[in-house]
């Protein structure tokens, strides 16, 4: 499968530390956000590419962060160069499928989430349910249910409804940035676009995907570490103590 990442943003209230600098790419005790997370993944062998979704201002640095590495990484600059030009992660999806004709089985998760748990754990659930799949956890917070994906489901996993930043969240559990789509759901992003599914956040083409197929929400097996600003980058470094533990 390919595994694509959403780097493409401006990360503006990480400012003045990601102005020029993109934010997968700080680090987090000995190693950048990235190299976090794809050392992690491919542990499972079953990433045979990964794909870096830029925007035009940083793809330099990530093209330079890349060439070191032992793992094949595809660095594609969506042509960016501010925040109000930006694409929307559902339209960098289909920029990168498209650019690259993209045809298999897909990872698709954000670029700048420090996590204590493996996801191996996720990519082995979605590889053995067969269809697509994300991840789940309970906020107990309203306001901060507001501000997130909010998804409905069933005893059996299956999700019933998703929506993003509710204003009436209809439950408590929140959709982080960690999706699977199979080889036949990633082919129908495009159609997801025309048929009016959001573009600004990842979370918009599952939700309307979930309309169309079968999807299915693993609970989160430990904690996202949610870097928003300086003071919580600040926090996360004091606090971190690894990945996959």
């Amino acid at each position: 499968m390919k595994c694509l990442i959403l780097a493409a943003g401006y990360a503006t209230r990480l400012y003045p530390l990601t102005e020029n600098f993109p934010k997968p790419l700080l680090k987090v005790g000995e190693k950048t956000i990235l190299d976090w997370l794809i050392d992690d993944i491919d542990g499972a062998g079953l990433v045979d590419e990964y794909v870096v979704i830029s925007n035009h201002k940083f793809a330099g640095h990530f093209t330079e962060w890349a060439a070191g590495k032992s793992v094949r990484i595809t660095v594609v600059d969506d042509g960016t160069e501010t925040n109000g030009t930006r694409l929307g992660a559902v339209c960098d999806i289909r920029f990168a499928i498209d650019t690259l004709g993209l045809d298999d089985d897909m990872l698709v998760i954000a670029g700048d989430n420090v996590l204590d748990f493996s996801l191996q754990k996720f990519v082995r659930y979605a590889n053995s349910r067969q269809t697509s799949c994300i991840m789940r956890y309970f906020e107990a917070d309203p306001k901060r249910l507001t501000r997130c994906g909010v998804v409905e489901v069933a005893p059996d996993d299956r999700v019933l409804g998703m929506e993003e930043k509710p204003a009436h969240p209809k439950s408590n559990w929140c959709c982080p940035p960690f999706y699977y789509y199979t080889r036949a759901d990633a082919s129908l992003v495009s159609k997801g676009i025309a048929a009016g599914c959001g573009t600004d956040a990842p979370g918009s083409y599952i939700a309307w995907l979930s309309t169309q197929v079968p999807v299915y929400a693993m609970e989160m097996p430990g904690r996202r570490y949610d870097i928003g600003n300086l003071e919580s980058y600040r926090q996360v470094c004091a606090e971190y103590q690894g990945i996959g533990d």
